[in-house]
């Protein structure tokens, strides 16, 4: 237990077991400011749709933690109570987007992108063009839309990115990735805030106009700034180490919905703290709730998922074993340890180990060819040497 968090606007009544709505699914890494837009609105429950944010934080090893939180809605577990894998319509990445946003779409996002145009014709004035991915780019950015579409890939998805064929961020994980160079987002978190306002058919585009012009570019430079440098916010957690507590080996065993306090890390608590101050909001008249909140019929953050243990083994009894496989996971019949990267599976690769003695011929053959030449070159240099002194006599 010491990975992902996810959090629901409005708030999932767990007293129902009658959960219709169509879930509109999101990384929200970079959509801070998006949750904070949308927590000081009114009426959210009258939206037709149900909008979840997710923080998945296991990305730059692969797709861990999207592939447990699938693998979480199979089974049912705590940690997603709530949620069901068929009410999921779309999912939405974005993967530090800038001003010029390249879109790829998985099939069925057509409403999607007319909400994603709305919100781009509300923002003119902030110079913001959304395009098609290039014809020949090779696929959906590493995201987690690809787990899902693994898993079923009838689902909708959009990815933004600021890139169209390959990445390229010269500061990228290092001490000068600041606020300074993420200054771009905020044009983008405007854009997605007006494109879900669209997309959950809650307001009108005056409405939407208004809302992302009221965005708060101070808190969302802020908001960036904490992502850049590790999210370590004094207000919201106090950190257990001097350092964050970040991207262990492997998983100990199966998730619990309890989990020992020293295995959730760092990032982890504060987006837990950072969506329960955003998006709590009392039940009627009753007092912000502290304790046994579930009664109250209303969750909007869950219990942590395990994410980003970086494979699927587990110690035991001095032996590594490979925990129980997900009999609907497609990709863990290629990839049961869930080691993949990017857009491969890891597999193995066979390399034939050469003879010494094949090794030494070489060398013989090299020497030989070198003595030959030097030889060449002292017999031309004194049949020259010889030639020039008979001229010379002559």
């Amino acid at each position: 237990m010491k990975g992902s968090v996810w959090s629901a606007v409005p708030p999932i009544n767990n007293s129902s077991s009658n959960q219709s709505k169509p879930i509109i699914l999101t990384g929200v890494i970079s959509l801070l400011a998006a949750v904070d837009t949308l927590s000081h609105v009114d009426g959210l429950d009258e939206l037709n749709k149900q909008l979840v944010f997710l923080v998945f934080t296991g990305k730059a090893w692969g797709y861990l933690d999207s592939r447990r939180f699938l693998l979480e809605l199979d089974q049912q577990s705590d940690a997603v109570h709530g949620l069901k894998s068929t009410l999921i319509q779309l999912e939405v990445n974005a993967l530090r987007s800038m001003l010029s946003c390249k879109l790829k779409v998985s099939s069925g996002a057509n409403e999607a992108l007319d909400a994603l145009k709305l919100a781009q014709e509300s923002l003119k004035s902030e110079g913001v063009t959304v395009s098609n991915v290039s014809s020949s780019n090779p696929g959906i950015p590493p995201s987690s839309l690809m787990a899902f579409l693994r898993k079923n890939s009838s689902t909708s998805g959009i990815v933004l990115a600021e890139f169209d064929t390959v990445f390229a961020n010269k500061f990228y994980h290092s001490h000068l990735d600041d606020s300074d160079v993420l200054i771009c987002i905020l044009v983008c978190f405007s854009l997605l805030s007006s494109f879900f306002f669209a997309l959950l058919k809650f307001a009108t585009t005056v409405g939407i106009i208004y809302i992302a012009a009221n965005i708060n570019s101070s808190s969302i430079v802020a908001a960036a700034y904490l992502v850049a440098r590790t999210l370590l916010l004094s207000s919201y957690i106090t950190s257990a180490n001097t350092w964050p507590s970040h991207y262990f080996g492997v998983v100990l065993g199966e998730p619990s919905s309890t989990p020992y306090p020293n295995q959730v890390d760092d990032i982890s608590r504060f987006m837990w703290n950072f969506l329960a101050d955003r998006a709590s909001t009392p039940k009627g008249n009753t007092s912000v709730c502290s304790e046994d909140c579930g009664k109250n019929g209303g969750a909007r953050i869950r219990a942590e998922i395990d994410g980003k243990g970086t494979t699927r083994l587990k110690f035991d009894s001095g032996t590594w074993k490979v925990l129980t496989p997900n009999s609907g996971d497609p990709m863990g019949m290629l990839d049961p340890v869930w080691t993949e990267s990017n857009r491969n599976t890891i597999g193995p690769r066979v390399y034939t180990v050469q003879e010494a003695a094949y090794d030494r011929l070489v060398l013989l053959g090299g020497l030989t060819v070198t003595a030959f030449a030097y030889l060449a070159i002292v017999l031309t240099r004194a049949n020259i040497t010889k030639v020039n002194c008979l001229i010379g006599k002559r």
